[in-house]
C-alpha cells in the first residue's frame, strides 16, 4: 500500500495545478518543494497569459495576487547611443479572455500553492528530493528525500529546467548549452504614481517591453522590462553558449549592469531601489529538446519537460505550465480510477497534451530557436541599420535636404537588399 496516491515534485505553476486537480478529485497527494516556501527558487520576466489560469480558477482575477494588466506592448532596437521603439497597444489587450498580467513569483506562487492546500493537498517545503524509488518492475513507485522514502502510485516531476529528477525518470540526457540561455533580473521598488508618469500607463495598466541588440552586447537573447503595481522588473537572457564564447567577453550580469545604464533605460529606474536579485537558466529549445512526457510511474510538466518558447517578440513558459500541470492533475486521476499508472496507463496526458495549444504552439515554433540562435544580425546589424535610417530622417543639421530615398538607400545597401529579404523568408519560414 503506497503512503500517498501521488507525490508531485516541485510547488511552481505546474506542480500546484497538477496537485490542485488531484486533491479536488479526492486523492491524497503529497507536494514536495525544495525552496523553503512556493516561489522561493522560481524566476520568471514577470509576465503571465492567462487563458490557462482561468480554466484552473474562472474567477482567479478576483484573488489572485496579480500586479498589472499589459496593455502596452514595446519593442526596442538598441545600440549602445540608440534606442528604436515600437510601441502598441489595442482594446483586445485588455479584453478579459485575452488578458495578461504581470507577476511576482515569491506571491503568486504561494497562492497558487495555498490552492492546491485547500483542497487537500499536504505540503512539505525545505525539502530536496534527491532521487526516484522504483519498484521490482523498474516502475516509479515514490521519491528518496534525505533519510526517508515516501511511496506513491503515479509521481508528477514539476522541478524545473535543470531537473536531475526528469533525467533518471524517463533515460533522459541534459540539453546542448545552445539550446539554454541564462537569465538574470533585478526587481526596483518604485511608487504606482511614479511608475504611471515613466511608462505612460494608466492606473492598473502595465507594459512589456523587450530589447534587442546592445541590451545582450550583439549576442543570441534581449532584455526585458515588466511594470509591476509598486516596482520594475528589469532583465537579461542570454544564450548559455554565446555567453561562454571567448568571442563574447561580456558576462551576462555585465550585461544586465550596461542595460541598467543605458540612457533609454536609466531614467525609468532613477531613484529606485533594488529589493530583488534573481537568476535561472531558460530552457529555449522548445519541442527540440523535450524529455519523454511520461514512464511507467512518472509524468512531467512545465520547465522539467521544456516548455517554453521565445520568439524575439514574446517568450512564453507560464501558460503552458499551467495548462500541462493541470492535464497531468487531471490524467493521473484517471489513469489513478483505472488502477493502472504504467507509461500505457499515463499516455492520456500525451494524448491531451497533442490536443492542446501546448504541443501545436511547440511544434509550430520548433525552427524558431535554431533561427535566432544564428540570426546574429538581430542582435548587432539591423539596431544600426534603423539607428541610422533614422538619423538620417530626423537630425536637421541646416544643410540643404536631399531626398529621402537618396539618405536611406545606402544604408540599407550596406547590409544589403538580398540580405534582408532572406533575413525576413527565413523568419517567417521559422514561424
Amino acid at each position: 500500500m503506497a503512503d500517498f496516491d501521488a507525490i508531485v515534485v516541485g510547488a511552481g505553476l505546474a506542480g500546484s495545478v497538477a496537485a490542485y486537480e488531484l486533491a479536488k478529485a479526492g486523492k491524497e497527494v503529497l507536494m514536495v518543494e525544495r525552496g523553503n516556501f512556493a516561489g522561493a527558487k522560481n524566476m520568471t520576466g514577470g509576465r503571465l497569459y492567462a487563458h490557462s489560469l482561468k480554466k484552473v480558477f474562472p474567477d482567479f482575477e478576483k484573488e489572485a495576487p496579480l500586479e498589472r494588466k499589459i496593455c502596452h506592448e514595446r519593442i526596442s532596437l538598441m545600440t549602445g547611443d540608440s534606442n528604436f521603439t515600437v510601441d502598441f497597444s489595442s482594446d483586445a489587450m485588455e479584453d478579459e479572455s485575452q488578458a495578461s498580467y504581470s507577476v511576482l513569483r515569491g506571491p503568486f506562487d504561494q497562492w497558487l500553492a495555498s490552492k492546491a492546500e485547500d483542497a487537500g493537498a499536504e505540503a512539505i517545503y525545505g525539502i530536496p528530493v534527491e532521487s526516484l524509488i522504483r519498484d521490482e518492475s523498474g516502475k516509479v513507485c515514490g521519491i528518496k528525500a534525505g533519510e526517508d522514502e515516501i511511496t506513491a502510485e503515479v509521481v508528477i516531476l514539476c522541478d524545473g529546467v535543470n531537473s536531475l529528477l526528469a533525467q533518471e525518470a524517463v533515460v533522459y540526457s541534459k540539453p546542448p548549452a545552445s539550446q539554454i540561455a541564462v537569465g538574470v533580473k533585478e526587481v526596483f521598488e518604485l511608487d504606482e504614481q511614479t511608475i504611471d508618469d515613466r511608462l505612460l500607463c494608466n492606473p492598473g495598466e502595465g507594459a512589456a517591453w523587450l530589447f534587442a541588440g546592445d541590451a545582450t552586447h550583439g549576442v543570441f537573447g534581449g532584455g526585458f522590462m515588466y511594470t509591476n503595481r509598486t516596482s520594475i522588473s528589469l532583465g537579461v537572457v542570454a544564450g548559455i553558449e554565446a555567453c561562454a564564447s571567448s568571442a563574447n567577453a561580456t558576462p551576462v550580469y555585465q550585461m544586465l549592469e550596461d542595460l541598467k545604464n543605458h540612457p533609454a533605460v536609466a531614467p525609468l529606474i532613477k531613484g529606485a531601489k533594488v529589493v530583488e536579485h534573481s537568476g535561472h537558466m531558460v530552457p529555449e529549445g522548445g519541442i527540440n529538446i523535450m524529455p519523454p512526457l511520461i514512464g511507467d510511474g512518472v509524468m512531467l510538466a512545465g520547465d522539467s519537460a521544456m516548455m517554453c518558447i521565445n520568439l524575439g517578440y514574446m517568450v512564453r513558459g507560464m501558460d503552458y505550465a499551467i495548462a500541462a500541470g493541470q492535464m497531468a492533475g487531471q490524467q493521473a486521476v484517471k489513469a489513478l480510477d483505472a488502477g493502472d499508472t504504467s507509461k500505457a496507463g499515463l499516455q492520456g496526458y500525451v494524448d491531451a497534451l497533442e490536443q492542446s495549444f501546448v504541443l501545436k504552439d511547440l511544434r509550430q515554433y520548433k525552427d524558431e530557436p535554431a533561427f535566432m540562435e544564428n540570426f546574429d544580425r538581430m542582435f548587432n546589424g539591423y539596431p544600426v541599420m534603423v539607428r541610422d535610417i533614422m538619423n538620417s530622417m530626423f537630425v536637421v543639421d541646416g544643410s540643404p535636404v536631399t531626398p529621402m530615398k537618396q539618405n536611406v538607400m545606402p544604408i540599407v545597401k550596406r547590409m544589403g537588399i538580398m540580405t534582408i529579404l532572406k533575413d525576413v523568408r527565413g523568419a517567417m519560414k521559422a514561424l
